[in-house]
């Protein structure tokens, strides 16, 4: 998939303020700091769409930004470590939640994982979430260039080996680097499928 246009269409603090369109949405999902934005920024070969930060729990709100005039990425909250009061943190819980369950035109989310770090209890948790909702998703490894080829496939196997404890067959997975551009084309081709098969919302 060639990316043409990308832009930031708005900020949404509830789901009923994100922009409604027959156009269909991919979410970018995990915990804070493990490189959303990023990874958005890789995806459409722009340095700026995606706000960057150093801090954890920058991305606050649900961000949309229209791909190719044809497609939504989403930037959803972090979860997990920023340092922001519980009842925040509960807030967006509730704000992913209901954005996942209820987002009409949704199609896959994008479950990022940092690949230089075990298996996370909450983040397992989470995927069992999505699994009994029934709710599409694919994990993305990412940061795989912090590691050696021989420690990429060391922390993959002992990743994929927890969740087969629950899962079978496997869901979906890619392994990414923002920094390398690894993995863009193979997440490229998988919304680019899953765009062919799309049937519009009617609003």
């Amino acid at each position: 998939m060639i990316i043409k246009s990308a832009e930031f269409i708005k900020s949404s603090s509830a789901l009923s303020e994100c922009p409604r369109a027959p156009f269909p949405e991919y979410a970018f999902i995990g915990r804070s700091n493990v490189g959303k934005s990023s990874l958005i920024n890789m995806l459409t070969e722009s340095k700026k769409l995606a706000k960057i930060s150093s801090s954890p729990g920058k991305t606050r709100l649900i961000n949309h930004f229209l791909i190719n005039q044809s497609w939504y990425l989403t930037d959803l909250p972090g979860f997990g470590f920023a340092k922001v009061p519980l009842a925040v943190k509960r807030k967006w819980e509730h704000l992913i939640m209901n954005y996942l369950l209820k987002r009409e035109n949704l199609v896959c989310s994008f479950f990022l994982v940092d690949m230089r770090h075990e298996p996370l209890k909450n983040d397992l948790i989470f995927l069992e979430w999505l699994g009994r909702k029934q709710l599409p998703f694919c994990l993305v490894f990412t940061k795989a260039d912090k590691l050696s080829s021989s420690n990429q496939n060391k922390n993959l196997h002992r990743y994929l080996k927890e969740l087969a404890l629950q899962w079978e067959p496997l869901p979906p997975f890619f392994v990414s680097s923002s920094e390398t551009g690894q993995g863009r084309e193979e997440i490229l081709k998988f919304i680019n499928d899953c765009n062919k098969d799309f049937k519009p919302v009617i609003i």
